[in-house]
Order: structure tokens, then C-alpha cells, then sequence
């Protein structure tokens, strides 16, 4: 049986509360769950100390029979000094997909023949004016 130290959501629409829970990975997120072990309300402000609770000997006693937290609650365990969680680095994050890219270059493409365009007929008209001037 593979156990999980997870959120499981509370509280009134727009209004989040969660609970700490240690559950079993296949029971739903507000579901069954073995014990509660803490709480957490992200509407209270972040240097709050009300913020996080976590029951510290419950929790260690879980990870040591083997319980994995998920990545949220990993969070909260390395503030509390119970668990290292490495620090991730997506570094594609904010760069576009495949597809937008590709229009990104039509679009400059198309924009770009617009200009050249713009400049042949800007040319062409003073070459016909000049001929006509010196005829």
C-alpha cells in the first residue's frame, strides 16, 4: 500500500482551507485518508504563523514507514526542517510551444514582405517622376 502526505481541500467556494492528511494514494483528494496531521489556509497572510500547523512527531513517524508527500506539502516539511527538497529549475517554462512559434515566423515573414513592398512601391513612383522630370 502506497501512502501519500497530501492536501485535502476544505473550506467554502473561493474561500480554501486544507487539511494535511496521510492517505492512501488511491483514495480521492477529499476522500478517506488515514490520519490528519495538520492544516494549512493560504488566505491568511505568508509570515503568519497560523498559515502551516503540522503535528511534527506524526509526520516524522509517517516518513519513516515510508510515506512520500507530494510536492506542496514537501514545501511545508522543509520548512519545518523534516524533509530536503531540491530546488527545480524548468528553464523552458515560458518559451512557446511548437505551434506558436511557426506562426511567430509567418507573421514576422509576412510582415517583413509588407515592408519590403512598401519600399519597392515608395522607390518605384520617384523613378517614374524623375524619368518624367527629365523628359
Amino acid at each position: 500500500m502506497a501512502i501519500k502526505i497530501r492536501l485535502a481541500r476544505a473550506g467554502s467556494k473561493k474561500r480554501p482551507y486544507y487539511h494535511v492528511v496521510i492517505a492512501d494514494v488511491r483514495s480521492p483528494r477529499d476522500g478517506r485518508f488515514i490520519e490528519r496531521v495538520g492544516s494549512y489556509n493560504p488566505m491568511l497572510p505568508k509570515d503568519s504563523e497560523d498559515r502551516v500547523k503540522i503535528d511534527v512527531e506524526r509526520v516524522k513517524h509517517w516518513l519513516s514507514v515510508g510515506a512520500q508527500a507530494t510536492d506542496r506539502v514537501a514545501r511545508f516539511l522543509d520548512a519545518e526542517g523534516l524533509l530536503k527538497r531540491e530546488k527545480r529549475n524548468n528553464p523552458k517554462k515560458g518559451e512557446p510551444g511548437a505551434k506558436a512559434k511557426t506562426r511567430a515566423e509567418e507573421k514576422a515573414q509576412a510582415a517583413e514582405d509588407a515592408k519590403a513592398a512598401a519600399e519597392e512601391a515608395a522607390n518605384a513612383p520617384a523613378e517614374v517622376t524623375e524619368e518624367a522630370k527629365a523628359e
